[in-house]
C-alpha cells in the first residue's frame, strides 16, 4: 500500500478543531454508552477498521457488555437492545447511508416516539462526527495497531 498523507500531521490544526465537538458530544447528556453504540456501528457501515477497534476497546474498558456490543452489527435480530437504542441505530444507519435512504420521515418519526428535539439533535451531531472521523481514517489508510505476542 502506497504511503498516504497523515492529516495530523500536516494539517494539526484541523485535526485539532474535531477536538470541541467531541467535548461536546462527551458533555451534551446523551448515555455514554449509546454514543459508543453508534460510533461502533456507523465504524462497520463506512469499513473503517481502525475506528470499529478504537470503539470496541472503549466500550470494553467502560465496562459495557461485550456480548452486546459484538452484536451491533445484528441490532435488528438481537434481542439486546431498547426500542431507543433501536431507532438512534436506525437513524445512524439511515444517515450514514443518506445518499441510499434519503432520511425518511418515518427514519426520523421514530426518533421522535424515544428522542427529546434536543436529544435528537445531539445524536445526529454524533453520527455527523462519526461519518466524518471514519472518512480521515479510511483516507489515511489508519489501521489497528497489532500487537505482537513476545
Amino acid at each position: 500500500m502506497s504511503h498516504r498523507v497523515e492529516i495530523k500531521k500536516v494539517a494539526p490544526d484541523a485535526m485539532k478543531a474535531f477536538g470541541p465537538l467531541y467535548q461536546y458530544v462527551g458533555a451534551c447528556g446523551l448515555d455514554r454508552a449509546l454514543i459508543d453504540m453508534l460510533f461502533m456501528r456507523i465504524s462497520q457501515i463506512n469499513g473503517c477498521a481502525y475506528c470499529v477497534d478504537l470503539h470496541w476497546r472503549d466500550a470494553m474498558k467502560a465496562g459495557d457488555d461485550a456480548r452486546k456490543f459484538n452484536s451491533i452489527i445484528t441490532w435488528r435480530e438481537a434481542p439486546f437492545f431498547s426500542e431507543r437504542e433501536r431507532a438512534a441505530l436506525n437513524w445512524a444507519e439511515s444517515l450514514t447511508l443518506v445518499a441510499d435512504t434519503g432520511a425518511p420521515d418515518t427514519d426520523y418519526e421514530e426518533m421522535k416516539a424515544h428522542f427529546s428535539e434536543k436529544e435528537i439533535a445531539d445524536v445526529t451531531v454524533v453520527i455527523a462526527l462519526m461519518n466524518a472521523m471514519n472518512r480521515l481514517g479510511i483516507g489515511q489508510r489508519l489501521a489497528p495497531a497489532i500487537k505482537v505476542a513476545s
